[in-house]
C-alpha cells in the first residue's frame, strides 16, 4: 500500500490479502489521518465545484472570470479528465514547459498556475488532497537572462509629455499628471472621485480600483494614502472649479422647475469621476490607453511604453532624486518592501558603490593617502563620477 501521510509525506505499508484488502486498509489509515480522500473524482469536477463554493464568493469578481477562464481554456484540456489526487508535480511541470513554447509570456503562465496552487491549497485545509502538486513550481517559469521588465520615461521625457498634453489634449492632461505624480495604478486613477482628494493636506486616498467595469477594492485590499505635489495639488483644484461652474451652469439652463438646489449639484460633483471622457462618462480601461495615453505619446513623439510604466516612472524618478525605498513603497501600496526591492532596488544612486567604500580603512579615505601595498586611494576622485540614474 502507497499512501502520502497528513503532511505530504510518501508512505508505504505491506498489508495481507488481496486489493480489497489493501483499500480497506488505506481507509482506515486516511481516516485515522482526520480525512478521507476521494480518488475517483477529476480535477475538472473538484474545479468546479470549487469556484462556486470558494471562488465566487470569496474572491474580487474579475479575479473569479480571470480563474474560470484559466481554467477552461488551460487547466481542463490538459489536466481535467485527471483524477484530482493524481495530479503530479511533473504534469503541472509538463504543462508549464509547454506554455513558455507556446509563446506565453512569463504573467501568463504565473495566472494559469495561480487557481491551481490556491484550490489545492483548499483542498488539503478540506482532507480532500494529501499534498499540493502546484506549490513552489515557479521556478519552471524563469527564462534565462529574465529580470524584471520596466521601461520607465526619463524626467526629461515626462515633460515633453505632460507639455504636449497641455497643448493638444487638454481634457486628459490632469489624467496623466496624476500618473506621472503618484505612481496610481490605471484602475485607481478611473476609480478616483473628488471625496478621496484632501487639498488641505495634500493627498489622495486611494480606496477603489475599476476592473472590468466594476469598482472592487485596490489591488492590496487596503486604503492608502498618496502624497500630492504643489503642480497636481493646483492642477485639480482648478479641475474641480471648472466641473463645479460647468454643472451649475448646466442647472442655469433648464427651466426653473426642473432646476435643482445649489448644494445638491455641488455634491454630485464630488460624488463624481475625477478623470472622464470628453462626454463626462467612467473611463475604460483599453480605450483610456489607446484613445488617450498612446495618442499623447504619438503627439508627443516619444516611445511607446505602457501605461503601467507611468507607475514605474513615477518610483523611478523619486529615487533618482534619493527618496528612501520604504517610502516608494508607502507610495506605490506595495505589500512588503521586498518587492519595491526587487523591482527597483537596482535604480538606487550609487548603492553599490557607497557600500564598498565602508568597507575601507578609516585612514586611508582621504585623496592620495596611501594604503598597506604603498597603492594611494582615489576615493573622492571616485565620488566625484555622476549617479548613474
Amino acid at each position: 500500500m502507497d499512501y502520502r501521510d497528513a503532511l505530504g509525506k510518501r508512505r508505504r505499508e505491506t498489508v495481507e490479502g488481496n486489493r480489497d484488502d489493501a483499500k480497506k486498509r488505506l481507509a482506515e489509515v486516511l481516516k485515522g489521518e482526520g480525512r478521507v480522500i476521494e480518488t475517483k473524482r477529476t480535477l475538472k469536477e473538484y474545479a468546479e465545484g470549487w469556484l462556486i463554493t470558494y471562488a465566487k464568493t470569496h474572491l474580487k469578481s474579475s479575479t473569479y472570470a480571470e480563474y474560470e477562464a484559466v481554467l477552461k481554456n488551460h487547466i481542463y484540456p490538459v489536466l481535467g479528465p485527471l483524477p484530482f489526487t493524481k495530479v503530479s508535480r511533473e504534469s503541472i511541470k509538463r504543462l508549464i514547459a509547454d506554455k513558455i513554447k507556446a509563446g506565453l509570456s512569463r504573467s501568463t503562465v504565473r495566472n494559469i498556475i495561480a487557481p491551481l496552487r490556491e484550490m489545492y491549497n483548499h483542498a488539503i485545509d478540506d482532507g480532500a488532497a494529501s499534498f499540493n502538486p502546484a506549490a513552489r513550481v515557479g521556478r519552471f517559469n524563469r527564462r534565462r537572462g529574465e529580470g524584471k521588465k520596466i521601461d520607465p520615461l526619463t524626467k526629461n521625457e515626462v515633460s515633453i509629455l505632460l507639455k504636449n498634453a497641455k497643448e493638444k489634449m487638454p481634457h486628459y492632461y490632469p489624467l496623466l499628471l496624476c500618473a506621472v505624480r503618484t505612481g496610481m495604478r490605471e484602475g485607481e486613477l478611473i476609480g478616483l472621485t473628488w471625496g478621496d482628494i484632501d487639498f488641505n493636506g495634500r493627498f489622495i486616498e486611494v480606496r477603489r480600483n475599476i476592473s472590468r467595469g466594476e469598482v472592487t477594492s485596490t489591488k492590496s485590499g487596503k486604503t492608502r494614502r498618496v502624497d500630492m505635489s504643489l503642480q497636481l495639488t493646483n492642477t485639480l483644484e482648478t479641475l474641480l472649479a471648472q466641473r463645479k461652474a460647468e454643472a451649475l451652469r448646466r442647472e442655469l439652463d433648464k427651466p426653473g422647475e426642473e432646476r435643482r438646489n445649489q448644494e445638491e449639484v455641488l455634491t454630485e460633483v464630488i460624488d463624481g469621476w475625477v478623470f472622464t471622457t470628453l462626454q463626462g462618462t467612467q473611463l475604460d480601461p483599453s480605450n483610456m490607453r489607446k484613445q488617450v495615453f498612446y495618442r499623447a505619446l504619438d503627439l508627443a513623439e516619444l516611445r511607446r511604453v505602457r501605461f503601467h510604466d507611468l507607475r514605474h516612472t513615477f518610483a523611478s524618478l523619486l529615487i533618482q532624486q534619493g527618496e528612501s525605498l520604504p517610502y516608494v513603497k508607502d507610495q506605490l501600496g506595495h505589500h512588503s518592501i521586498q518587492i519595491t526591492v526587487d523591482i527597483y532596488g537596482h535604480l538606487v544612486p550609487g548603492a553599490n558603490r557607497n557600500a564598498v567604500d565602508r568597507l575601507d580603512d578609516p585612514e586611508t579615505t582621504g585623496d592620495e593617502s596611501p594604503n598597506e601595498t604603498g597603492h594611494k586611494t582615489v576615493t573622492k576622485q571616485l565620488d566625484r563620477r555622476p549617479d548613474y540614474a
